[in-house]
């Protein structure tokens, strides 16, 4: 009998919201290191159209995605409103440009549902799963399938 207790309840974790235009989207708070106000980006030759650029974080180059081109979503141009989250992803810092962080939240794995069948490979290539908070819809983005494509892509 105590077997049945000794298997581990649901995992709660702790995810950072951010906003990229109307929609919101969220990634383990573990990873983020830290956040940022934008910074011009100094463009590089031959980058993917989602790489913004680099910037010097002190004394390290940082490279910059925009995660709405990244996405294929409708992006503007960065202003002193957007943020950039510096952030930890296999192995290296990156930086990720949105349109602002809204908040933190606290969420147990049985809240997430599967990416519905009607979203596009490319959008289901990000996006782990989707939960309902408060009204809201909020997409869970799995980090490490951000970067690896950046390799392939730049050759």
């Amino acid at each position: 009998m105590t077997e049945h207790f000794s298997t581990p309840a649901s995992t709660s974790r702790e995810l950072i919201a951010f906003r990229i235009g109307d929609q919101e989207f969220c990634v383990d708070i573990m990873a983020v290191r830290e956040i940022r106000g934008w910074t011009p980006a100094t463009p590089l030759p031959r980058a993917p159209g989602f790489m913004k650029g680099v910037i010097n974080l002190r004394g390290a180059v940082l490279p910059i995605i925009d995660l709405g081109v990244r996405f294929g979503l409708k992006t503007s141009e960065p202003t002193a409103r957007h943020v950039i989250m510096v952030a930890h992803i296999g192995g290296r810092m990156v930086g990720l440009l949105v349109d602002a962080v809204s908040d933190i939240i606290q969420l147990n794995d049985e809240q997430v549902q599967p990416t519905p069948d009607v979203a596009s490979d490319h959008v289901k290539t990000f996006v782990k799963g989707i939960f309902a908070l408060e009204g809201r819809m909020i997409s869970l983005i799995e980090l490490d399938r951000i970067v690896p494509d950046i390799e392939a892509e730049a050759a």
